[in-house]
């Protein structure tokens, strides 16, 4: 099978995988406590314009029904409208969908800045001194959560340590963003580094019996050029897999982050809409976030097999 014929039938694979979240997160934010009526009139709302609110949104229907005009709707490509903005939640998200994208891309890309040279360090200096410290550090960064780190982060280099970072928001242009999500995506970062450097030094290490790479050896070429030529090139293909299963987790795992730096992101806007009971914000917040997932694991498989050439599109 082509790379093309096997990315649209992974694409394809996408729609049932979007229905069954559609099920659960339409039930499942209906179970949550509370009503969006009374939430936004207040709690001196007469019964009266609580019913007149539920009549215009809908929600005096049973749930079977609701759930059919929203996959009606989804059809047309249209998730409805916010109960608490007021405006479109399909253009909501997309307006909060940048950092977001911002958070896990640059977070991603710090993580690999970390790990491959600390698991290139203690693969080469097996057992000695930097591989012990390279094998204690990830064991400690593992034991904190991301939420304990971030807010450590900001006390240090926002609050205390010359305070060249800010304490919260987006900034404005490619340098203002770069700049203002430094933290967030180093903090995505750490959590994500420890379990890449054990990866890959145990690939590094399997690597380093192999036949090939002692044939390298024997032909005198530098260590520098095995470790990168032969050595690194296969052992990261398993670390890819871990990467992508991890940047699955990370999707999710945003809503934290976000929440302790004040990113005007998805991820912020999913728990507000929670607490303000804006189903339509939810449910379209939770479709993105599972096609996030699913194109990343599908992303992932591409580069595995793109760097494997035993790995076949079948």
């Amino acid at each position: 099978m082509s790379l093309t014929g096997y990315v649209v039938r992974r694409l394809l694979q996408l729609v049932p995988i979007v229905l069954g979240v559609t099920v659960l997160v339409f039930f499942l934010i209906h179970l949550v406590p509370g009503d969006p009526a009374r939430t936004i009139l207040g709690n001196h709302a007469t019964p009266a314009k609580v019913a007149l609110l539920h009549r215009e949104w809908g929600l005096d229907k049973p749930l079977p029904v609701q759930y059919w005009r929203f996959l009606h709707r989804m059809a047309r490509g249209d998730l409805g409208s916010s109960l608490f903005y007021s405006v479109p939640a399909g253009r909501l998200v997309v307006q909060r969908l940048p950092p977001t994208l911002w958070l896990i891309g640059l977070g991603t890309f710090l993580s690999v800045l970390i790990a491959v040279p600390l698991a290139a360090l203690a693969a080469t200096k097996r057992d000695r001194l930097p591989d012990q410290v390279v094998r204690a550090v990830p064991l400690v960064g593992l034991g904190f959560p991301p939420f304990w780190l971030g807010i450590m982060l900001l006390l240090a280099f926002a609050l205390h340590l010359g305070r060249g970072f800010p304490v919260g928001g987006y900034g404005a242009g490619p340098l203002g963003h770069l700049h203002s999500m430094f933290l967030p995506s180093l903090t995505v970062a750490l959590a994500i580094a420890p379990i890449l450097v054990r990866s890959l030094r145990a690939s590094l290490l399997e690597v380093f019996e192999s036949d090939y790479v002692t044939t390298a050896r024997s032909k005198g070429l530098p260590e520098r050029r095995v470790l990168v030529r032969h050595a690194l090139r296969n052992a990261v293909i398993s670390t890819v897999s871990v990467l992508g299963v991890n940047i699955g987790f990370l999707v999710g795992g945003t809503l934290v982050i976000e929440q302790v730096y004040a990113l005007p992101g998805i991820g912020q806007l999913m728990i507000n809409s929670i607490f303000q009971r804006d189903f339509p914000v939810v449910q379209a917040v939770t479709l993105v976030f599972a096609i996030m997932v699913v194109l990343v694991y599908l992303l992932t498989d591409i580069v595995h097999a793109l760097l494997d050439p035993r790995v076949r599109f079948d």
